[in-house]
């Protein structure tokens, strides 16, 4: 059991490890009754998506990353990005024409974490991952982001059309906070 739970984790491709036991939930902006919901899970299990945004600093990835290692302990299968990776996975999938089996294999997660949208300028291939792993995922897998920006300001990220489309799908089974 221990190996596969190690298994688990490096497949997840956590970007530091950290957990709730260093985790003050005090110290979050998000609410303590919010936190401690999250924490059981039970959005994952109903394939809902989380959306937690504020401004740098404030423990949106801390967080993010101790529930999904969280996720991992309890069995669920996590996997992480950075919304560039997106851009990346599309980019070196489009050539071949495989970028639908590249996002099957993404979504073969129970949750997808993509981190720090709003961060950087979202380039058009990281648009288009955002959105093929939010739209395949619809209804179907969770989706957490961690965001300096609203949702509903990613339009000024990405173009409308592939912003709207992503946001609609994002927040229509979201937890935003």
């Amino acid at each position: 059991a221990a190996s596969m739970l190690a298994t688990r984790r490096k497949a997840a491709g956590f970007p530091t490890g950290k957990t709730f036991d260093v985790w003050d939930p005090a110290a979050s902006s998000i609410p303590a009754p919010t936190q401690q919901a999250l924490r059981t899970l039970e959005w994952i299990r109903r394939g809902e998506n989380l959306v937690v945004c504020g401004p740098s600093g404030t423990g949106k990835t801390f967080f993010l990353e101790a529930l999904g290692q969280q996720a991992v302990e309890e069995g669920l299968r996590v996997a992480w990005f950075r919304l560039e990776d997106l851009g990346q996975l599309i980019r070196a999938h489009r050539t071949d024409d495989s970028v639908t089996r590249a996002v099957t294999r993404v979504l073969r997660a129970d949750l997808v974490v993509v981190d720090d949208i709003g961060l950087l300028p979202v380039g058009t291939d990281a648009a288009e991952g955002l959105y093929r792993v939010v739209d395949a995922a619809y209804e179907k897998r969770s989706i957490a982001i961690s965001s300096n920006l609203h949702p509903a300001g990613f339009d000024e990220l990405m173009p409308k059309t592939l912003a709207t489309a992503t946001v609609d799908r994002l927040l229509h089974h979201a937890h935003v906070c």
